[in-house]
């Protein structure tokens, strides 16, 4: 979404009104979207929202609302090793889809607090990659997708 097209909600406080972008008012309601393709700089705004929604309250649930494609293995392993680290509860809903690496992420959230709604798809597969280079190159690339295969499967 472009950001200009974020749309704006008013608050009423005791202190007049407020206005936030729909994304800082659902995190104020301890709620994450993961919308989109997963990568680097996706991954460090979800991270920081849930280490910021941990030092709001250790015990408060997170809810994590995902409808991706999945993407960079790396990436959504920092948003998983995130969700496993802080002491929070994580509910996980699927709205749309959780593909790839996104599906990884809906299992990871607190067990009995994972969802999907009714129309959602999920899609698991293999990892994939390209590789080229030297012999020893392609060996040592092959060697960290199966490793990489390991380590999501043990997860899942």
């Amino acid at each position: 979404m472009s950001p200009g097209m974020v749309p704006i909600v008013i608050e009423q406080t005791g202190r007049g009104e407020r206005a936030y972008d729909i994304f800082s008012r659902l995190l104020k309601e301890r709620i994450i979207c993961v919308m989109g393709p997963i990568h680097d700089d996706m991954s460090s705004l979800v991270v920081a929202q849930l280490l910021f929604l941990q030092s709001e309250s250790s015990k408060k649930p997170v809810h994590m609302y995902i409808n991706s494609p999945g993407g960079s293995v790396t990436a959504g392993l920092g948003i998983y090793d995130t969700m496993q680290y802080i002491r929070p509860p994580v509910a996980t809903w699927c709205v749309g889809q959780a593909s790839s690496m996104a599906s990884l992420l809906l299992c990871s959230g607190t067990p009995g607090m994972r969802h999907s709604l009714p129309n959602s798809r999920i899609m698991i597969h293999q990892p994939s990659g390209q590789a080229s280079g030297q012999a020893t190159d392609i060996m040592i690339q092959a060697e960290e997708i199966i490793k990489m295969k390991r380590v999501i499967k043990d997860y899942m």
